[in-house]
């Protein structure tokens, strides 16, 4: 490793916007990319930033989060958004990609970087980092064996997870109080940590049902159909007999109502998602349930009616750290601070979450490089929702995460739901401006 440079294990998207990021602010970077040597079982060819799962890169309107976050990105000067606006496709609201073109793009300008050398060859012991010369990790969510056990040394194995198992997350204001009771189990004297949705026993059959008929979501090539016990998806526990998510996660005992002290065939619980109770997740429901039967289904449940889904279900293979537990919020190693985890091992989820990482952690590596301090994305951000979520969560009950509002700070005032997505866009698209000219006067 070169002093006054930065090396960067990965070269998907995450690792792709870091070096480009690094690059950019006149770093040299040396980029690691175990392809064409060894393939991930979900990589196919040798470009860098190969898209594996999908085209699209979701929903493109600045009124929603994600669309949002592109647009901070774009502001910012993010490659993987350069090279999809680049090789985009038709697609409706959303912004989607002709895949080859987009890898094309992504490891021409990478390749062709004075201040990027990439060097076509695996890592399985991690190299030493200072602060002058700091290593980022961002090896994506099918890292190798080796490479895990590395981390898994440097972090605690315990903050280290390979599945991951997310259910989905509703808006509290959504939900219909007239029905929906606040309680936790057993506890008579205090109003209780969770909502409760009751069920009889015939609203619960019909729920099981659906829940086995449901279209799923087909595995990919490189996942098996192999659950941890611990983390089944809620169709293949109803699969397994009528009762046996009345006995599991939807069993009612000690859940009595606290007004009338009716007692129920069946109760699904929510748990508060951030400090503000302005959402919550529905407790072991992780599924592989398609996007459209989730919502069919779970909007059948009593109180959940009208339900906005600000996060939906799903499982699959994922090694990803425990972000709350083991990284500072510049995602840098608590206990190796000049190591940074970008992408999904940080703790995001999806493609423009993973390139958003990717972008931080080059900008803070690379501003540590050149000795200036450490800058934080503006409160209002997309970004810094990304952030929060990665630093503040509840270490105990972490999951990856979508960008989604409920991570943003709340907004103040009484606001109509209609204005709430435009203002916060505003806010944070102005916040980001003053943000990215700060970081060009230095």
């Amino acid at each position: 490793m070169q002093e006054g440079s930065i090396t960067i294990i990965g070269g998907g998207l995450a690792g792709c916007e870091a070096a480009w990021q690094s690059a950019q602010r006149g770093v040299p970077v040396l980029l690691y990319e175990m392809k064409p040597h060894r393939f991930s079982p979900a990589h196919e060819n040798g470009n860098l930033a190969e898209l594996v799962c999908s085209n699209s890169l979701r929903a493109a309107r600045v009124d929603s989060a994600v669309g949002l976050l592109k647009e901070e990105m774009r502001r910012l000067g993010s490659l993987i958004i350069q090279a999809a606006d680049a090789t985009n496709v038709p697609a409706g609201s959303a912004l989607a990609v002709d895949r080859s073109r987009f890898a094309a793009w992504i490891s021409a300008r990478i390749e062709n970087h004075p201040a990027i050398q990439v060097l076509r060859q695996e890592v399985q012991i991690l190299p030493a980092a200072d602060e002058h010369s700091p290593l980022i990790i961002a090896a994506g969510p099918l890292a190798t064996p080796e490479l895990a056990n590395e981390l898994a040394r440097i972090t605690g194995s315990e903050h280290l997870a390979f599945y991951d198992a997310i259910a989905p997350i509703v808006a509290a204001e959504s939900l219909d109080m007239d029905i929906v009771f606040r309680k936790s189990r057993w506890d008579e004297d205090t109003p209780g940590d969770y909502l409760n949705c009751p069920l009889n026993k015939e609203a619960y059959l019909r729920f099981v049902a659906a829940l086995i008929s449901a279209d799923k979501v087909p595995l990919k090539s490189f996942e098996e159909a192999r659950y941890f016990e611990g983390c089944l998806p809620i169709e293949v526990m109803a699969q397994r007999g009528p009762d046996t998510l009345r006995y599991g996660p939807l069993k009612p005992v000690g859940l009595a109502h606290p007004e009338s002290g009716e007692r129920f065939y069946a109760v699904i619980q929510l748990r508060a998602e951030n400090k503000e109770q302005s959402a919550y997740n529905l407790v072991g429901f992780q599924t592989k349930l398609t996007y459209g039967e989730q919502k069919r289904i779970f909007r059948t449940i009593p109180g959940l009616e009208q339900a906005e889904f600000l996060r939906l279900g799903s499982i699959h293979r994922n090694t990803f750290l425990c972000a709350p537990a083991v990284l500072r919020n510049d995602l840098s190693l608590q206990k190796a601070p000049h190591i940074y985890i970008a992408g999904q091992l940080a703790g995001v989820e999806g493609y423009v979450e993973s390139a958003a990482a990717g972008l931080l952690a080059g900008i803070h590596a690379s501003r540590k490089v050149l000795g200036l301090p450490l800058s934080q994305p503006p409160a209002e951000s997309a970004h810094a929702a990304l952030l929060r979520h990665l630093s503040q969560s509840d270490p105990a009950h972490f999951q990856p995460s979508n960008i989604n509002f409920s991570l943003f700070a709340p907004l103040q005032g009484r606001i109509p739901k209609k204005q709430r997505a435009a203002l916060r866009a505003e806010a944070a698209l102005s916040a980001i401006e003053l943000w990215r000219q700060s970081l060009q006067s230095l």
